[in-house]
């Protein structure tokens, strides 16, 4: 069974071996068993349903909660020709009806549904008439009601255990801590299934987490060194959100805005520009990202306080899917404690569900008061333990400074008491500081026993004092109160002396570490800059004609080590990690001439594009040159786009055209603003009438008259 499972991983998926315990997973569901399997996001988690797909006989039904993410992995496999599908709202009942047909026919491999339509009668009587080869639930822990994606519709998946009880079952998930695990098993009764539970830890992530002052500021110089990576940048607010990525605009990085305000076709827009485009960043509220299967995202910043532990590791995880170098960056402050606190507060849960976040956000705020190695913190409220500090985040890069704040932390307490326990933060240190404003003489504080006798520590100090206090849970929001502090019972011992207080000191910024560099930016030295943007450039054309994104071609991680080998030729290109037989066979040939290859292979390649210029001036049809030259139609189109590109050629000499038909092309291109529309939408308005070469050629003539 493995031999032939690594057969496939091979040949379909281009991949020498499997990664940690991927291969017995395979093997437990390809024999009929069911699985529970936690992975890592970017651990190689749709490998563990695919393969066993194509071991068995039959169709594989894969659960899956956001129609982005269908599309994504349907576009994917069937790239790899995999024949996949999915069944969504999106299509037309036309569409469907084709589907089930050819699902009937037996010439569908994989049927991606969302839970709400798997459960419906009509769907499970459908597919009790078909022999089903395994259902993968993917994103399982969106069946914990205490998770922070929970979906209702999954509660009704437990029923598939007694509908096809002959029918393995896989479950998936990169976030379940040891609650929401035993919750899966339960709901989706998986009682006898066996559990590979793999590590937390991503360790091509570079945590840091810093004090917000000036975020907009502190986010400019974090995204400097990483101008050209794409990137995700959350918010807590949509109005934040819309506001950040206007700003990032107008700083010259290119962002767009997502959250649940905007228009449907608008959001669908914008994320799928974010999956097609390099570069962009998209400025997002967490209704953003999940199931997001683009795995060069490099960075992933939050402008604002996760609510849990689980939401930071899910959203930081969406950066480096592909295993290569990536930034997870986060700044906050007392204001999005509060705000949190006030969100809870006015929940509909009942007060044992408000326990459980209450006890989620202390977690989240422990994180970013560690002063300790973030990722051992991170990977123990997972129940995992990091022997070492990982020397691969903020604390373990550059060490936390403690100081001994207990006479400090009393009187900063002892402010909060005189004054009524009901100012907020700036009040208070205005009374510490011996400010004698309107406000606090309003009130008559100036009167008071603390007043003015803070006067050791700057403003900053005192913020970041309270700041801590609050995090530790000595000081309490009071949130009916305008986000007034109080004090808890745990600060007695400290009032009373009996206990002394360590807390992290923050530097001001010029005495922080240095701004960090782009982990990104180290992937390729100077010297490979030129080659890699030309692997780029063709994966990104590529992509075009084919309507799928860049990443789908290949990922980086592939182009990178096509950089590195230097195949020669189909051979040695075979043996790079990513290439199996299907993109060989589409691609090979193409990547070897941008990689140069032989000499030969470049030169024949120059030879090559002159005959072609040469034939089409000559009056020869793209059918008549493919013949000539003994290469596909496909590729002749591809290489006249490049010459009329590169004005070697004119639109009229390559192309013979009605001028009826042309004319209506170059309007369907002209007819928006901007830039021009990619050849995949342009084919979609023209419903698939022409050719996409022809589409290639005349995109490639307006895109020269604008240069001109």
């Amino acid at each position: 069974m493995l031999e032939h499972a690594q057969r496939i991983l091979k040949d379909v998926f281009g991949y020498d071996s499997f990664r940690g315990r991927q291969g017995a997973i395979i093997e437990r569901v390809a024999t009929g068993g069911d699985a529970l399997v936690l992975m890592p996001t970017g651990g190689g988690k749709s490998l563990c349903f695919q393969v066993p797909a194509l071991l068995r006989e039959g169709l594989a039904v894969v659960v899956s909660p956001l129609i982005a993410l269908m599309d994504d992995q349907v576009a994917t496999l069937n790239e790899l020709g995999v024949a996949a599908v999915a069944l969504n709202s999106s299509l037309s009942a036309d569409e469907q009806r084709e589907i089930a047909m050819r699902i009937r026919r037996g010439e569908i491999k994989m049927l991606y549904l969302a839970p709400e339509r798997l459960v419906q009668p009509r769907m499970l009587s459908f597919l009790e008439s078909l022999q089903i080869a395994l259902f993968a639930i993917d994103e399982a822990h969106c069946v914990s009601q205490w998770g922070h994606d929970f979906r209702p519709e999954y509660l009704q998946l437990g029923q598939l255990a007694e509908l096809f009880p002959q029918v393995p079952r896989i479950a998936l998930t990169a976030t379940a801590d040891m609650r929401t695990r035993e919750e899966i098993v339960q709901r989706l009764h998986l009682h006898s299934a066996e559990r590979f539970l793999s590590s937390f830890d991503r360790p091509n992530i570079f945590y840091r987490i810093v004090p917000k002052e000036q975020p907009r500021k502190q986010l400019i110089s974090f995204l400097t060194p990483r101008k050209g990576d794409a990137g995700i940048v959350y918010c807590l607010s949509r109005k934040k959100v819309e506001e950040v990525a206007a700003f990032l605009s107008e700083q010259g990085f290119p962002a767009l805005p997502y959250h649940a305000g905007l228009p449907n076709e608008l959001r669908a827009f914008n994320q799928k520009r974010f999956l097609n485009e390099e570069g962009l960043i998209m400025v997002a509220t967490v209704a953003f990202g999940m199931g997001i299967d683009k795995p060069n995202v490099r960075f992933v910043a939050h402008m604002d306080l996760p609510k849990s532990l689980e939401a930071y590791y899910q959203e930081t995880g969406r950066a480096g899917r592909d295993g290569l170098p990536a930034d997870a960056w986060m700044s906050y402050g007392l204001q999005d404690v509060i705000f949190l606190k006030q969100m809870l507060n006015n929940s509909e849960g009942d007060e044992r569900h408000k326990r459980v976040e209450q006890h989620k956000l202390d977690a989240m705020l422990a994180l970013c008061e560690e002063t300790r190695c973030r990722r051992q913190a991170l990977l123990a409220y997972f129940d995992e333990e990091l022997a070492q500090p990982c020397g691969h985040c903020d604390n373990c890069q550059d060490p936390v400074q403690t100081w001994d704040a207990t006479e400090p932390a009393r009187q900063a307490l002892s402010a909060i008491h005189r004054t009524g326990q009901r100012y907020g933060v700036g009040h208070l240190v205005d009374v510490l500081l011996g400010r004698d404003n309107d406000k606090v003489r309003a009130v008559g504080h100036q009167h008071l026993s603390v007043f003015g006798i803070g006067k050791a520590l700057h403003e900053a100090e005192w913020r970041s004092l309270y700041r801590q206090l609050v995090a530790r849970g000595l000081v309490d929001v009071d949130l009916d109160g305008f986000g007034g502090l109080r004090l808890s019972d745990s600060c007695r011992p400290l009032l009373k002396g009996e206990v002394s207080l360590q807390l992290r000191r923050d530097l001001k910024p010029q005495q922080s570490a240095k701004a960090s560099s782009s982990a990104a930016s180290q992937l390729v030295r100077g010297d490979e800059r030129a080659q890699w943007e030309a692997l780029r450039t063709l994966r990104r054309k590529l992509a075009e004609e084919h309507g799928v994104p860049p990443y789908v071609i290949f990922p980086d991680a592939t182009l990178l080590e096509m950089l590195r080998s230097k195949p020669a030729n189909l051979a040695e290109m075979a043996q790079v990690s990513g290439v199996g037989a299907r993109k060989l066979e589409r691609y090979g040939e193409a990547f070897l001439a941008v990689l140069g290859g032989a000499q030969s292979t470049s030169a024949s390649v120059a030879d090559l594009r002159h005959e072609l210029v040469s034939l089409a001036c000559a009056g020869m049809t793209p059918a008549q040159i493919a013949k000539q030259l003994s290469c596909s139609e496909k590729n002749v189109y591809s290489l006249l786009a490049e010459a009329i590109s590169r004005q070697q050629l004119s639109l009229e000499q390559a192309l013979d055209l009605p001028e009826e038909l042309l004319g209506q092309i170059q309007d369907t291109f002209l007819d928006g603003e901007g830039e021009l529309p990619s050849v995949a939408t342009v084919s979609e308005l023209l419903d698939g009438r022409v050719e996409l070469g022809i589409l290639h050629c005349v995109r490639a003539a307006l895109q020269a008259e604008f240069e001109i």
